[in-house]
């Protein structure tokens, strides 16, 4: 028995590889590979498991808030969000040590909560700051690092799409997972704006000179613009978190805010309109057949027993959580070399969680644990979505870009060390919601 198992293992990660590396779509690898588990090693009747599993997966309700999130980032994406956010936050962090490499940092930290997509994130401020840091003499590197950093916040900070794709695989409360990631975002946010500013005191040098100081109602004036976006982020989480609307409730209640926001800005046209409305759709569409063709090989790994072997295993190995996680961490984070975010995750669901389960870790916890090393994947080469991102804003090399990033990276690492010795950064809000 054990024999089929590890060849099977070797079949499904050798077909796998070869697909990916042929340039297959990943959901049709992942359906492929499937086709050939079940075909190769169980009697099942494929056909039938297959037609019904891809239509079982396709059609569940916690999905439905994933295009309309989508939706949301799209149209704000396409306002002028991201010029009145330079605008209204430069004046508030002037006097900071790092000055406005901190608006890189705080927008990135705003836009997250209305994209829930890090790469569009990442391009939305860095279209307007890194043109607006350039002219002012700030350091490339650290306008470049801030923002791979900052960009990856778009996965932690909710609505995250990220989040609702782990929540669907691991049968975890999306609503829950929003509410888990909010203190580990605030929190990050708080670590790359202490790098930054540590940063800028050990090289005074590297700084240009600071601007000069604007008085208090000026900045209150200037910020008047963000107000309506800080009222719906409030709106969309503070529903969920209330218990007054779920994820899909909430997401169209973004999309009404964002329309209106739009339209009274004046970035609401027919053509952003549509434009915005057709991206969406193709990333969903995108996602959803990743997930529908994840589940395939999910039920393929099933029959033929790797997950409860595999889990046999770690456990025969007597590894504590702690190695455990590690272990698991360090597989991720190649996986991230080579792969994005959702194909990841469900890449190694039907693996992975059995796994975590067995060692008896909160699959809530966990998902952002995921979420984490997932950010820090947008910024490792070769396939790290925020560096092409910067690559294709700055012109730059993607050594110089990756080279900008690296710090960042490392205070990825400092929060997953961080929740890992204090869980109650990630469980404490939703203990709070369910108590």
């Amino acid at each position: 028995m054990m024999d089929t198992i590890v060849l099977a293992s070797l079949v499904l990660a050798g077909t796998l590889l070869l697909l990916l590396a042929s340039g297959v779509w990943v959901a049709l690898s992942l359906l492929t590979v499937g086709m050939v588990m079940m075909g190769l090693f169980t009697t099942a009747p494929m056909g039938s498991l297959i037609a019904s599993t891809l239509w079982d997966s396709s059609w569940g309700w916690a999905l439905t808030s994933l295009p309309l999130f989508i939706w949301m980032g799209e149209i704000l994406f396409r306002s002028k969000l991201s010029a009145d956010m330079f605008q209204g936050l430069a004046p508030w962090v002037s006097r900071l040590p790092g000055r406005l490499l901190h608006v890189n940092v705080l927008g990135c930290g705003i836009m997250a909560a209305v994209a829930g997509s890090s790469a569009v994130t990442c391009a939305t401020i860095g279209r307007i700051s890194v043109p607006e840091l350039e002219k002012r003499n700030y350091p490339l590197n650290m306008t470049i690092g801030t923002l791979a950093g900052s960009g990856t916040l778009g996965l932690l900070i909710p609505p995250s799409i990220i989040m609702i794709v782990y929540g669907v695989t691991a049968e975890v409360s999306i609503a829950r997972l929003f509410i888990a990631g909010v203190l580990p975002g605030i929190l990050l946010m708080a670590l790359f704006m202490g790098y930054t500013a540590i940063w800028s005191l050990l090289n005074p040098e590297k700084m240009p000179p600071a601007e000069p100081a604007v008085p208090f109602l000026e900045k209150v004036y200037r910020s008047r613009r963000l107000i309506p976006v800080a009222l719906l982020i409030g709106s969309v989480v503070g529903s969920i978190y209330g218990g007054i609307a779920t994820p899909t409730e909430a997401a169209t209640i973004g999309v009404i805010g964002a329309l209106i926001l739009a339209a009274v800005g004046g970035g609401l046209t027919r053509a952003s309109f549509m434009d915005g409305l057709m991206a969406a759709m193709r990333t969903s569409c995108m996602i959803s057949f990743i997930i529908a063709c994840a589940a395939c090989l999910t039920i393929a790994v099933a029959f033929v027993d790797i997950p409860r072997s595999l889990a046999g295993w770690v456990d025969a190995m007597h590894l504590s959580p702690y190695a455990l996680l590690a272990m698991l961490a360090v597989f991720m984070l190649i996986l991230g070399c080579f792969l994005e975010g959702i194909s990841i995750i469900v890449l190694t669901s039907s693996v992975m969680l059995p796994m975590v389960q067995a060692a008896g870790i909160d699959l809530l916890w966990f998902g952002i644990f995921v979420v984490i090393l997932i950010e820090a994947a947008q910024i490792t080469p070769p396939v790290g979505f925020n560096l092409f991102v910067l690559q294709s804003i700055t012109g730059k090399d993607i050594l110089t870009v990756t080279k900008a990033a690296i710090p960042y990276f490392f205070v990825l690492m400092l929060l997953l060390v961080l929740i890992t010795l204090f869980p109650q950064i990630v469980t404490a809000l939703p203990k709070m919601m369910t108590g």
